[in-house]
């Protein structure tokens, strides 16, 4: 099974960009607690982070038949982006997107995602732990595709 872990915009910053909201981890310190996770459940993972629209389009895009769940922490974008709304429509990967803070305790604008609608679920609120649970929750997925796909 392969996961792919897509992260947008400002999220290279974790670690010094508002800690008091996204907390002291950084990027590289989350993807290697989810490569160790994953290790052991036997899952193989691939990070990839950009600031640009246009490149994590590309991404979703290019993950069709190469990975079963694609977990997105779309940033901003999960607020504005109908091209990553589309592509992960078009792609039929299931994605699961996710956030470190509750965005529903905060601004009104971070309660709508425009990409919500074409997702399989959403975890929110829990930090770091949010990559580890989408990881868990990437398991429950593939295993009901596989269930839906032999009966």
């Amino acid at each position: 099974m392969r996961v792919l872990y897509l992260n947008g915009p400002n999220l290279n910053l974790l670690g010094q960009r508002e800690p008091g909201i996204y907390g002291q981890t950084t990027l590289e310190a989350i993807e290697a607690r989810v490569r160790r996770r994953a290790n052991e459940l036997g899952i193989e993972v691939e990070f990839s982070q950009s600031n640009f629209e246009g490149q994590l389009v590309e991404w979703i895009q290019q993950a069709r038949g190469r990975f079963e769940v694609i977990v997105l922490n779309a940033g901003g974008y999960t607020h504005t982006s109908v091209a990553i709304r589309d592509a992960i429509a078009a792609t039929g990967v299931p994605t699961i997107e996710i956030h470190l803070s509750n965005v529903f305790a905060r601004e009104d604008f971070r309660h709508q995602s425009m990409i919500g609608g074409v997702c399989r679920g959403q975890v929110s609120g829990f930090g770091v732990g949010s990559y580890l649970l989408a990881l868990e929750a990437s398991v429950i997925v593939t295993n009901e595709l596989k269930t839906t796909r032999s009966t």
